[in-house]
């Protein structure tokens, strides 16, 4: 920070020049994705990497990748080819002016969801994005801002990379542990419909950028957080419909809001717990995903997903299966909570460095 500092008195002697995005960047919209043939090309939505590539890529540039819908919170800073869909912009940014990493952090610190559309589903215009003020201080500078902050953010590399290393193992270990169960539960094997009820959720009259419910709908991410709930706690979650979470199985674990866009699925008979119905269904996200509909947006239909077949043991068996998988949930749930606590102070430094940047007059 004493070298930032001092780069700041000497080359910005009488405060820093802001400039609105739209004059060191373009923003430029996504695609479909549906009609390109797969391939290794990773596609972004406003949630981040979809479970799928591509063979062509939408744009080859460092880039800074904006939300258009859903979860608006949510950039990225993408320096390798990507493709993306129309719930996230990519930006054509002018580097004689700006680094790319430093607009990815000037981005994130101006707190974009604030400028969101109330509704169902928060929204960002490309007229509000371009008229963002960003601090755009010589190049030196931004280079040591990228420099410091990149810093935080290898921890979290670190980090992600062990916490992919766990939930590599626990779905290893998981999966081994339910493919036995077929020969274990005596042929006692249900539908879906006979052990659980599900519903799909529905439209809240507002979603909030913050909040004491989070917002379940589709995706891998909550979209949100609402000021009620509609949906106790301890209840599975998979998204009905939608681009890139078709398949991911969640457990929510307090009262949240279901949207229109998920099913909630809860075990409504006393010899199937919530939590064992939840790493069954885990490990079967692929035969879910096959399940999808593909004619129009993606979906799964209840009346398919219902047919889903369970084997059902005692419960002193689903017991130990979820206590072997719990106690590796929560090793992974303390690295969670690291990588937050890292967060947390990353965002900290990021906003003190920011708040150094005085307005020129």
């Amino acid at each position: 920070m004493n070298k930032l500092n001092k780069q700041i008195e000497e080359l910005c002697p009488d405060g820093v020049c802001y400039l609105p995005l739209k004059s060191v960047a373009r923003i430029k919209n996504g695609m479909d994705y549906k009609k390109l043939n797969k391939g290794e090309i990773p596609v972004y939505g406003s949630g981040g990497p979809m479970e799928i590539g591509v063979e062509h890529a939408r744009y080859s540039q460092p880039t800074v990748l904006i939300p258009r819908k859903g979860s608006l919170n949510n950039v990225f800073y993408v320096d390798k080819p990507f493709w993306n869909v129309d719930t996230i912009f990519y930006t054509e940014i002018d580097t004689s002016a700006v680094l790319p990493r430093y607009l990815y952090y000037a981005i994130c610190n101006a707190h974009i969801e604030r400028f969101g559309t109330n509704g169902a589903r928060p929204s960002l215009t490309q007229s509000a994005l371009n008229k963002l003020l960003l601090p755009i201080p010589p190049i030196e500078i931004q280079r040591e801002v990228v420099r410091i902050l990149d810093s935080f953010r290898e921890l979290d590399t670190t980090l992600s990379e062990e916490l992919f290393l766990q939930q590599k193992q626990l779905a290893a270990i998981r999966d081994r542990q339910i493919n036995l169960l077929d020969s274990m539960c005596n042929g006692n094997i249900q539908s879906l419909a006979d052990v659980a009820d599900i519903r799909v959720g529905n439209k809240p009259d507002t979603i909030l950028a913050n909040g004491p419910y989070t917002y379940i709908n589709a995706g891998v991410t909550p979209s949100g957080f609402c000021a009620q709930w509609n949906t106790v706690g301890d209840t599975i979650t998979t998204p009905s419909r939608g681009q890139g979470g078709i398949g991911f199985v969640g457990y929510q674990t307090d009262n949240f809001w279901c949207g229109p866009l998920c099913y909630r699925i809860h075990s409504n008979r006393t010899d199937i717990s919530n939590r064992y119905l939840y790493y069954w269904l885990c490990s079967h996200k692929m035969q879910i995903k096959a399940l999808t509909n593909e004619g129009g947006t993606p979906a799964v239909n209840r009346k398919d997903l219902i047919r889903l077949r369970i084997p059902v043991p005692s419960l002193d068996l689903q017991q130990s299966i979820v206590s072997k998988l719990d106690s590796m949930q929560s090793l992974i749930e303390n690295i969670h909570a690291e990588r937050d606590a890292r967060q947390k102070q990353y965002e900290y430094y990021r906003d003190e460095i920011f708040n150094t940047f005085e307005r020129k007059a």
